[in-house]
């Protein structure tokens, strides 16, 4: 694993906690300086002390609502001054479980926004650079309900399904150029925002996986791509994807509540 490939500087959005962190982390103690986004100074805070007192790599922060209007722009403008090569785009997990006409719309557009138009932009936007150098990473982090419609979480779903299918694409396109991409999709992974969802860590079947080993895995797969499931969610990924599609909808909805059942 050579990672000196997507250095000097790497951009991570949910840099804060979980699966972003872990991955700040890892690049941080290998010498590739980060710069962390995500919603919450606090948590960016605890995550850039422990890389500071490191001293193995330089860290920014950014705090910001990445389904804002300008946020893709405000990423660009921090790292103006800096090579980014690798890109790791972590962010837009589901917070509420309901069904889609009961929420009010502005939710379904704030996951497009963050889930599909900020990493479109920032892909475009750090691919162009990356491919002009002749090297660089991208990530996109995924989830297995994307390979079926969820109910009580469809724009969470749909959105997750873009992000892998953009992946795959981005892979063919810039692995000439010596650029790597990979759609790392997550199964159960024991994160605070599964946390703070209620989701069950150790519901038989979906037993969760560490970030720490989810990070690590999206490392050593990155040059190969374009997909990788994390934690063991190869078979379950695989028959969501081969299985008629109304049975793969309720796969995922049998799932989701068994994981959030009391």
């Amino acid at each position: 694993m050579r990672l000196e490939q997507y250095g000097p500087w790497a951009a991570i959005a949910g840099g804060s906690e979980g699966v972003g962190a872990a991955f700040a982390l890892k690049l941080a103690a290998a010498g590739i300086n980060v710069l962390l986004i995500a919603r919450k100074p606090g948590p960016l805070e605890e995550v850039a002390s422990q890389i500071r007192s490191a001293g193995s790599a330089s860290v920014r922060t950014l705090s910001l609502d990445l389904a804002t209007a300008d946020a893709a722009e405000r990423v660009k403008a921090a790292t103006d001054d800096v090579e980014v090569g690798l890109l790791i785009y972590n962010a837009g997990a589901e917070s509420t479980f309901s069904d889609f006409v009961d929420r009010d719309v502005s939710d379904a557009t704030r996951m497009i926004a963050r889930n599909i138009t900020v990493p479109t932009v920032l892909a475009h936007h750090f691919g162009g650079r990356m491919r002009a150098r002749g090297r660089g990473g991208i990530i996109l982090v995924g989830s297995t309900g994307g390979y079926a419609g969820g109910p009580t979480m469809a724009m969470y779903t749909a959105s997750k399904a873009f992000d892998y299918i953009l992946a795959e694409g981005l892979w063919y396109e810039l692995r000439p150029h010596g650029v790597h991409v990979l759609g790392l999709v997550l199964g159960a992974t024991d994160t605070p925002a599964m946390a703070r969802m209620g989701m069950k860590t150790d519901t038989p079947g979906f037993v969760a996986a560490s970030p720490e080993s989810v990070a690590q895995e999206g490392l050593e797969q990155l040059a190969i791509g374009p997909i990788w499931h994390s934690g063991g969610s190869e078979e379950f990924a695989q028959q969501l994807r081969t299985m008629p599609r109304a049975d793969a909808v309720r796969m995922v909805a049998e799932a989701s509540e068994a994981m959030l059942s009391e």
